[in-house]
């Protein structure tokens, strides 16, 4: 992803985005290969193999599929500012 080339600031939500996918995969990897429960500050419950589950099945998809839309939004971008270059060679 372009993002993840170029880098980004913490002001950029898709970059934000990206690197709490990759968090959540590293969690969801470290502590279901354990079987730990992933602890949460704010209640007194953490994620347990349900939760576990639905991030799994449902929230990482859905992130998966923001950044390849946000990747096709930005390799569009790209593709007519390439235009636009080669248009102003040409002349």
């Amino acid at each position: 992803m372009v993002s993840h080339a170029v880098g980004f600031g913490p002001e950029d939500p898709v970059g934000l985005v990206e690197s709490c996918y990759r968090a959540v995969e590293m969690l969801l990897a470290t502590h279901t290969a354990r079987g730990l429960l992933i602890p949460r500050p704010w209640v007194n419950h953490p994620y347990g193999e349900e939760e576990i589950i639905l991030l799994e099945e449902e929230l990482l998809p859905a992130m998966a599929v923001f950044l390849a839309r946000v990747e096709a939004i930005d390799r569009a971008i790209e593709a007519d500012q390439e235009l636009e270059f080669k248009a102003h060679q040409v002349r």
